[in-house]
């Protein structure tokens, strides 16, 4: 996985990687009431007010949503992906 962090509205994507493959995202956007996320393929399309940010996400299935202002995305891969 890239270490690097990319931003979200001045907000930075922190990426963790777990034994079992499982990859998540995650961002705190703050009080995020007019926020969304939505995955297409292998892109994360947050839409913040009239901001629009794609992320691009590790091969697997994803699945993305906002809760009380913080993004999180969570990637599991096929097991021969993982490895």
């Amino acid at each position: 996985m890239n270490g690097n962090q990319q931003l979200v509205d001045d907000a930075p994507v922190r990426r963790f990687e777990y034994d079992d493959g499982t990859r998540v995202l995650a961002a705190d956007l703050g009080v995020a009431g007019d926020a969304s996320v939505d995955v297409v393929d292998e892109t994360a399309i947050v839409v913040s007010g009239s901001d629009q940010y794609d992320l691009a996400l590790p091969a697997g299935d994803a699945q993305a949503f906002i809760k009380n202002g913080v993004l999180t995305v969570e990637v599991t891969s096929d097991s021969e992906e993982a490895h």
